[in-house]
């Protein structure tokens, strides 16, 4: 070869991108095996490394210099095309602003940044410089996220209800021991905002935020926290984050490190025909439509390799500009109030010294019941959080709380109801937000066609369809006033359409008092009137066309009940009263004190308590009993069975229900005598 052509030869020989890292420990390690594979394969050059505490023998190539910080890397001249920041989270900012200032395109480690002004100031550089950053949310690299927008512009699940992610993994002691700054909020005044949502499971937030369309901060409405510890840490480890987006999509967070044992964590997208699941460390979703299920792997790109490939941000696959909607979600819990601690009676702990870890009692339930319910734990109720209403009190103890339902999701009809309902002793007897239902909502009032509008929650089944679909028919009811006494409180409500109107004007009132040492009543006494001028048609999927499907009105949903024995005078098991007429109805069994929250007031936590709940039938009315025990467990009295009923203007529909609740199992001459006691036999 000549010397010309030699020359030739050099000048179009491409130079090899110059790679600086910053941070060779603990994640760094795994930047380091992928620098080693783009070099192998002539994708890069690795030249130099930033540390305090240098890596170890044999682990840098021949020719990687070696520096103690960035600072130093960079005042020896190294000229980085790219910096990888993979260090403490409170260093991510000033490290990032050093080497733009030096002319390197940057990738960030996730968290990107501590706060939303780190969030700004780094954003404003990268402006400046006319350089890139990519953040390292991996997830984000990955083909199933453009496969499932496509999935979801095609229809093939229907209108998007809600988004939700889910995140049950376990954290030992060693991990809280790692480094300083682990479990930290902030750290010598340096705010950290180490968490389960911002760092452990931060990919979680940030796929959901992705499936979500949030990327930027004008893309986020709002954010709730209800943030949690089991651990003695100041950061939480098992929280809810709700973000709505501004075009109405809400994503659910339900994370924790306290599980009982690690899960993949994945994304679900709700649709009105099915829902796609995605488990983004497996790059596998899992559709399910009316023809069934399937699922289907798909690849993922390197953030790296796509950061060295982009010509411009547009190029990016998780550019800093597309996390603005994930640092509006760091900012919420940065500036929220600190986590509360979760009381030791719901914690248990297995395994020892640095192997030890919490785990939170009936947390796997409490994930999925928040993801579906689109509810924090405190709108569940879970036992550890400090939450409720007014509540009703017989000589001082606690037997119900009121709920005003207003932070229940929109499409399970948020109404006012009363949960949780107790024993005397303490046991609690209704549920509501349930796994298999989440528009049950404790005892109440609810209906699932006024009119063509759904008050009572979830699908609407509609004689047109012959079954329950998704629509947007779901009304609300909200307490206009409100008179609470001792023994006794009088409500003013109103039924609200889906355009704001108002359907029923409802009085109801609640009395209630004790029977006995054991036992205690609850009337509920409703009358639902016109608010229209005209006559409003109230009725049921039965009055709809569903057989046996009457349900409405009168709604005590159940918690889990072992050994349960329902009957009424004349019957005895579900099929046999359900659809009856009877004066009364009863069910006892064995309720679940450790889902239901009981243990907490015995210190008996998983233990169940006998408890028997007596109906007594409106005596306005002969409505049927509508009763549940296999598929879930609930009691109603169905206002409109198979016929509707109309509330006309100046005649409105009128019912009263008395409930007795006592512990213990209760024979039916135990019944009629408390019922001849009461006055209140048929």
């Amino acid at each position: 070869m000549t010397q010309t052509s030699t020359a030739i030869a050099m000048e179009v020989t491409p130079r090899l991108p110059r790679i600086a890292l910053v941070g060779v420990h603990g994640f760094g390690e795994r930047h380091l095996d992928n620098l080693h594979r783009l070099s192998a394969s002539g994708a890069l050059e690795l030249v130099a490394v930033a540390d305090p505490l240098p890596p170890a023998d044999g682990a840098l190539g021949p020719g990687v210099k070696v520096y103690a910080s960035l600072d130093e890397l960079l005042a020896a001249g190294t000229a980085p095309d790219v910096v990888i920041v993979s260090t403490p989270i409170q260093t991510h900012a000033p490290l990032a602003l050093a080497a733009l200032q030096a002319g390197a395109n940057v990738y960030l480690e996730k968290p990107p940044v501590a706060s939303m002004a780190q969030y700004e100031e780094v954003m404003a550089a990268a402006a400046s410089a006319g350089r890139l950053v990519q953040v390292g949310f991996q997830s984000l690299g990955s083909e199933a996220l453009p496969a499932i927008e496509a999935l979801v512009a095609s229809g093939e699940i229907g209108e998007v209800r809600g988004i939700s992610a889910t995140g049950l993994w376990l954290r030992t002691t060693a991990y809280y021991k790692r480094s300083r700054w682990a479990g930290k909020r902030s750290l010598n005044g340096t705010d950290v905002v180490d968490g389960v949502a911002t760092n452990a499971l931060a990919h979680a937030v940030a796929t959901g935020l992705r499936l979500a369309g949030a990327r930027t901060v004008a893309d986020v409405q709002s954010v709730d926290t209800d943030l949690y510890r089991a651990n003695e840490t100041e950061s939480d480890d098992t929280s809810v984050v709700r973000v709505r987006t501004t075009d109405g999509t809400v994503l659910t967070c339900a994370l924790t490190l306290c599980a009982p044992v690690q899960s993949p964590p994945s994304v679900t997208v709700y649709g009105t025909l099915g829902q796609l699941t995605l488990s983004y460390t497996e790059d596998r979703v899992e559709i399910t439509t009316p023809e069934g299920v399937r699922s289907e792997t798909f690849g993922r790109t390197d953030l790296l390799e796509n950061l060295l490939d982009a010509g411009n941000e547009a190029d990016l696959l998780s550019p800093l500009s597309g996390a603005g909607a994930y640092a509006s979600v760091l900012e919420a819990i940065r500036t929220a109030h600190p986590p509360q601690p979760i009381h030791a009676d719901w914690v248990t702990w297995e395994g020892e010294d640095d192997d030890a870890h919490p785990v939170v009692h009936g947390i796997e339930s409490l994930i999925r019941r928040a993801a579906l319910g689109q509810a924090t734990f405190a709108e569940l109720g879970a036992p550890w959080t400090m939450s409720g209403g007014p509540t009703l009190q017989i000589n001082g103890t606690p037997v119900a709380t009121l709920q005003d339902g207003s932070l229940i999701r929109a499409t399970s009809s948020p109404r006012p109801y009363l949960h949780p309902v107790r024993t005397l002793a303490g046991t609690v007897v209704t549920d509501h937000v349930p796994e298999d239902h989440v528009w049950h909502l404790g005892a109440g009032v609810a209906l699932q066609d006024v009119d063509g509008i759904n008050f009572w929650g979830g699908r609407t089944y509609t004689r047109e369809a012959g079954a329950y679909v998704w629509r947007k028919d779901h009304g609300h009811i909200v307490t206009d006033s409100a008179e609470h006494g001792d023994g006794r409180r009088h409500e003013q409500l109103s039924w609200i359409g889906p355009d704001g109107s108002p359907v029923l004007r409802e009085q109801r009132e609640w009395r209630w008092a004790a029977v006995g040492n054991s036992a205690w009543k609850l009337t509920l006494d409703f009358t639902l009137e016109s608010a229209t001028g005209r006559a409003v048609p109230l009725g049921s999927p039965g009055s709809n066309g569903r057989p046996q499907g009457g349900y409405g009105g009168f709604f005590w949903r159940l918690p889990k009940v072992g050994d349960a024995t329902i009957w009424t005078p004349e019957a005895r098991g579900e099929d046999a009263v359900h659809g009856s007429v009877a004066p009364w109805l009863a069910w006892s069994g064995t309720f679940d004190a450790g889902a239901s929250g009981a243990a907490h007031a015995t210190g008996d936590p998983g233990l169940g308590h006998p408890a028997t709940l007596v109906f007594l039938a409106s005596p306005q009315a002969p409505d049927p009993w509508f009763v549940r025990h296999s598929g879930y467990p609930g009691v109603g009295l169905s206002l409109a069975w198979d016929t509707a009923v109309a509330a006309e203007p100046g005649r409105p529909v009128h019912r009263t229900v008395t409930v007795i609740i006592a512990d213990g199992f209760l024979a039916t001459q135990d019944i009629e005598q408390l019922i001849t006691t009461l006055g209140e036999s048929a």
